[in-house]
């Protein structure tokens, strides 16, 4: 039997918008692996975001349990309280953000049997503390890369 796999992620921005950062910590069985990136235009929630989608990007088996820990509500809610689906249903009517992100999301999560488990920022646990340093350390970094969707206004 597998294990299952945990993940932790975390997004930042040093003013929303301005250079932004993800972390993200993959744990499965006793093996770790972590991964960051920075942004210089972006805002927090799509940083939260891309953390998730590249957690799962970087996965080579589909097979398995995931479970994502995040401190984001605005995820949280968006997959669980249904957001998403009707976003998807409705083509974000209405001016709802993150649209090219949701969609990435949403077609990559059908690969995976995801649940997600929101934890409080800034507190007691180790591995999301992690990821808000990767996030940070992330955004702070010298070679950023360009969130293109973000500064061609196709979000706004």
């Amino acid at each position: 039997m597998s294990h299952p796999l945990n993940i932790y992620t975390d997004g930042a921005a040093r003013g929303n918008p301005g250079p932004g950062g993800y972390g993200i910590v993959l744990l499965w069985g006793n093996k770790q692996k972590e991964i960051a990136a920075g942004y210089r235009l972006t805002t927090n929630n799509r940083m939260e975001l891309l953390a998730v989608i590249v957690a799962l990007q970087s996965l080579t088996k589909n097979d398995i349990p995931v479970t994502i820990y995040t401190d984001s509500k605005y995820i949280v809610d968006s997959v669980q309280k249904k957001w998403l689906n009707n976003w998807i249903k409705t083509d974000f009517k209405g001016g709802k953000k993150n649209k090219d992100l949701w969609i990435q999301y949403y077609d990559l999560s059908k690969q995976f049997k995801v649940q997600f488990v929101w934890v409080k920022g800034h507190a007691d646990n180790p591995y999301n503390n992690r990821c808000d340093e990767l996030a940070t350390s992330a955004a702070d970094g010298k070679h950023l890369l360009i969130d293109k969707a973000y500064e061609a206004g196709i979000n706004d």
